[in-house]
């Protein structure tokens, strides 16, 4: 019997058990509606939870409203946005999936119109535009974004304590919602990122200055999520690996960050980068095709605890490479996914992993299997 690509091994996370190791990466589509979910997110996760991956992320949803990126970030910072979650939950099961959720707070980089806008910080045209004004964002620090954008309040100790509940319950939310895996956001310059980075953090409080003080929030927060998840279900923390070329936050850090997160509990670290706006000698090299793993695998190897690789894999035979060369143990999908929803129970096929087609949904799996019989393929 010919050997299972790992690609299409089973993964078996605390009690969870994923069909594959293709994730969906979660991808804020900034088209919710005071926090709601709406047509187009059924429609929208529908279709990748169709398309075979084992385990499938809902976009960032903010703990609280000051923690929107956009007006139409997803929510779940009330208890009436558990039903919607629980929808897409219920919709990703449907199709024999895990159903994921990402927990953020947009920081210094909220308050802004969303990317077809212009991704700009909000302002008067906006609000006759469209109605949807500016809101006071805040960071760790009262370090703007970048030039033009608004300095964001420093936050203080009391309203630290009080952003840790908003994530206490935001977490308590997700799983009355049904989901199988969380994931705590530190990545790409929002709130938990600037608290890491030295670039965004100035702080010369408890959290701030060393690395120690700076990893304390976050590692703070990822503690009361996996104090808050069940047991024999699994907790991951997406990061920044990097900053940039030889600037803030480093691989170093990262690994130092995963151990602690490891004590913690955490089942697996998410490893992308950037974020921040950095001087054009520092901006990270060009996007090829895998240019993450190399993070993946340093704190995989370093820290001996799984990770997810994501960043331009497309190749099916790059992604079975990563994970046979013990790179990572997830692979991750974006974009790629929204070009081609159905990559995954295609790549199946094409590995002769699925000779019956079961990766499909039968409501047309079963036609395009006679198709490509008559057609002789």
């Amino acid at each position: 019997m010919t050997e299972l690509p790992l690609l299409f091994t089973p993964l078996q996370l605390r009690d969870l058990e994923l069909k594959n190791r293709i994730m969906v990466s979660p991808m804020a589509t900034y088209s919710a509606q005071e926090g709601r979910a709406t047509d187009w997110h059924t429609a929208h996760i529908g279709k990748l939870a169709a398309g075979g991956a084992g385990l499938v992320f809902v976009e960032q949803s903010s703990v609280n409203t000051q923690g929107r990126i956009t007006h139409g970030c997803l929510g779940i910072w009330d208890d009436t946005h558990i039903a919607d979650h629980a929808a897409l939950a219920g919709l990703i099961h449907s199709f024999n999936a895990k159903a994921a959720i990402q927990i953020a707070h947009g920081g210094r980089k909220g308050s802004s119109q969303r990317p077809w806008e212009g991704g700009n910080p909000l302002g008067e045209a906006d609000i006759k535009a469209r109605g949807e004004g500016p809101w006071q964002i805040a960071a760790s620090s009262g370090i703007p974004f970048d030039d033009g954008w608004p300095a964001p309040q420093m936050l203080t100790s009391e309203q630290i304590d009080a952003l840790v509940d908003d994530y206490r319950q935001a977490f308590r939310r997700a799983r009355a919602a049904g989901y199988d895996v969380i994931e705590l956001h530190c990545a790409h310059g929002y709130l938990m990122h600037s608290f890491l980075s030295p670039l965004a953090n100035n702080r010369n409080d408890q959290y701030g200055g060393s690395r120690e003080n700076r990893m304390r929030l976050p590692l703070r927060i990822a503690a009361i999520m996996r104090e808050e998840w069940p047991d024999n279900l699994p907790a991951f923390v997406r990061i920044s690996s990097v900053d940039g070329v030889d600037i803030g936050w480093s691989i170093e850090d990262s690994i130092a960050f995963a151990t602690e997160l490891k004590a913690i509990g955490i089942d697996m670290v998410d490893c992308s980068s950037g974020g921040m706006k950095l001087p054009r000698g520092n901006s990270l090299v060009s996007r090829t095709p895998g240019f993450q793993v190399p993070f993946a695998e340093r704190i995989q190897k370093e820290v001996g605890m799984p990770t997810v690789a994501v960043g331009l894999i497309r190749e099916p035979d790059y992604a079975e490479a990563i994970l046979r060369d013990g790179k990572a143990t997830l692979i991750a999908l974006g974009r790629e996914l929204l070009w081609n929803p159905n990559w995954p129970a295609q790549t199946a096929l094409a590995l002769g992993c699925d000779p019956e087609w079961t990766s499909w949904p039968e409501q047309y799996g079963w036609w395009l299997k006679r198709r490509v019989a008559q057609q002789g393929r």
